[in-house]
């Protein structure tokens, strides 16, 4: 028997309601066949010119239809809101929950049986599976892919990664600002995410070792033919997928997570996934807490990709992706169904590595138990992350008096002054840069090294925030310090001249001093006034989870599969 489509409740009654859904549709030109009960597909598309990481979606979106009609289904594309991280102030994360209310909520209303997910710059991959994991319908995956290597004065050189260090050349009066607007000029060279093993290509990699996407996905170049092949097949894949009742909660078990968790640690992925992870994990209802990020600890650096090595997406692409680090990953992989409905060791059958370099065997790593490290102590009860791979080695072990920034104000106005009190082995705080305090959690992690130090050669301290940081960058950067200085957290009280200890090894962050003196301090604090008091952000401001839950709001944690019943006429 036939089970009766979703669409069906939109398309297939002979009433007026059925009549209005069918006729206004009619007027693109569809034919009365194709609403004879074939899968509706949505294509949910995060196209925009403002977000120039996925400024190629409008393309593979034809690509998806392709696959689509050829198997026997009717694509319909619609736009969300698109999340461009280089281009948004105060920051993208302050709206990843709001593009995943708009995904969860469009695919809900919206007669479709099945939905294919465009995104790829950095918040769009996380909210876009958000929002359709709490609506549960058969979901799959298509990034945008990244931009070709940068190129400048005959050198590879990578998003944001390179930003930082030249930018830090520049205010040691080692590169000329000439030099730096030439550099501008070769850095993005196609559409595309960053070419780094940043975020949006993190993500895109996760979402592969979770089976939520085709294999080979997360590192075809945006500008290569084989992504629009792979946007076909993908279509072709979801209406399969509608047939067979695969969803999101069949995929992203918390065997997956693990699997993303292992992934993560072998491509040397940003922190960032962290807070995605938690949050995509509370909407399958899959129980995932920061203490599981240890899983990761012992897996080794396999992918010798920027910031943590020294090539590039691309060349990631062409030594064999994702499929070669899942076979290196081998049986310490869980077993986990995905959206082609076998065991995700089916992804990486076949893989052959074509550069040794790139992508190292799991016995001759890049870097031994490369992956995050939790940290946890007076300073952080609730969780704090630091990310070796790209860290100082001698600096994951560390000793020393704070220099407070209070803001990111007091940090900008502050940090070049010639008097400032502070040397390598001081550890730069700095506050209000959390979920509720900025808003948003902002990646101004990776505070630039004071000028004076900077000039001397210094070009890594160790650093202490409630923010994130892109990952793109590198540094001895401790982050996501939960709870955040604005909730009250002990990163509120820390004082200039206090000494901090680190120890990456023992997973400990620790304020030194008394209990006493701390709970004095604790007493005469007051947060700051808001910054936002109307919209979306005073809401989200009233509602965001701490960093700790994955800064989700916490009237979405979960999901609603409620069929809608109710007509608008």
């Amino acid at each position: 028997m036939t089970k009766t489509r979703r669409s069906a409740g939109w398309y297939g009654k002979l009433d007026r309601d059925g009549f209005i859904h069918r006729s206004w549709m009619k007027n693109q030109g569809f034919p009365d066949h194709a609403f004879d009960g074939r899968p509706i597909i949505g294509i949910c598309n995060t196209w925009s010119e403002l977000t120039p990481c996925n400024s190629g979606l409008r393309d593979l979106a034809e690509g998806v239809k392709r696959g689509v009609w050829e198997a026997g289904g009717f694509p319909v594309e619609f736009p969300v809101m698109s999340l461009g991280e280089t281009q948004m102030k105060p920051t993208a994360m302050l709206f990843r929950n709001l593009l995943a209310m708009d995904v969860e909520e469009s695919i809900r209303a919206y007669g479709i049986d099945g939905v294919v997910l465009l995104g790829g710059c950095d918040k769009t991959t996380p909210g876009q599976l958000m929002g359709a994991a709490s609506v549960d319908l058969p979901t799959i995956v298509v990034s945008s892919g990244p931009m070709l290597n940068g190129k400048w004065k005959g050198t590879d050189i990578g998003s944001g990664t390179d930003v930082w260090k030249f930018s830090e050349a520049v205010r040691a009066g080692d590169m000329s600002l000439q030099d730096f607007m030439a550099a501008e000029s070769g850095m993005s060279r196609s559409k595309g995410v960053c070419m780094t093993m940043g975020t949006a290509s993190t993500m895109a990699s996760l979402v592969e070792a979770m089976g939520m996407c085709l294999p080979t996905n997360a590192a075809l170049p945006a500008v290569d033919s084989r992504r629009m092949a792979l946007a076909h097949l993908t279509g072709k894949r979801i209406v399969e997928m509608v047939d067979e009742d695969i969803k999101p909660s069949d995929v992203m078990t918390r065997a997956a997570f693990e699997n993303a968790i292992l992934a993560n640690a072998a491509v040397g992925g940003s922190t960032n996934a962290v807070v995605h992870l938690l949050a995509m994990a509370g909407r399958v209802g899959v129980d995932l807490t920061l203490k599981d990020f240890e899983l990761g600890g012992d897996i080794p650096l396999l992918v010798n990709c920027m910031p943590s090595g020294k090539y590039l997406m691309e060349d990631f692409c062409y030594a064999g992706g994702m499929p070669v680090v899942l076979n290196e990953l081998g049986d310490r992989l869980r077993a986990a169904k995905t959206v082609l409905g076998g065991d995700i060791s089916a992804y990486a059958d076949g893989a052959e590595c074509y550069n040794r370099d790139v992508i190292r065997a799991f016995d001759d790593p890049l870097k031994p138990a490369a992956g995050l490290r939790v940290l946890r102590g007076n300073l952080a009860p609730d969780g704090a992350i630091i990310k070796p791979s790209a860290a100082t080695d001698a600096l994951l072990e560390h000793e020393g008096e704070a220099y407070v920034f209070e803001s990111i104000e007091d940090f900008k106005a502050n940090v070049d002054r010639d008097d400032l009190p502070v040397t390598p082995d001081t550890i730069l705080v700095l506050k209000g840069c959390g979920p509720k305090g900025y808003p948003g959690m902002p990646e101004v992690g990776n505070m630039p090294i004071p000028k004076k130090l900077v000039q001397q050669g210094v070009r890594d301290m160790v650093r202490v925030s409630d923010a994130r940081m892109s990952g793109t960058a590198y540094g001895t950067v401790v982050l996501h310090v939960s709870p955040e200085a604005q909730a009250g957290g002990a990163l509120a009280l820390v004082k200039t001249g206090d000494r901090i200890r680190l120890s990456a090894k023992e997973g400990r962050l620790e304020l030194l001093i008394s209990d006493e003196e701390l709970a004095t301090r604790r007493a005469a604090w007051q947060p700051d006034p808001p910054h936002y008091t109307r919209g979306y952000a005073r809401m989200y401001v009233d509602h965001v989870l701490q960093a700790d839950k994955g800064a989700d709001l916490d009237f979405l944690v979960g999901k609603d599969t409620r069929p809608v019943t109710r007509e608008s006429h």
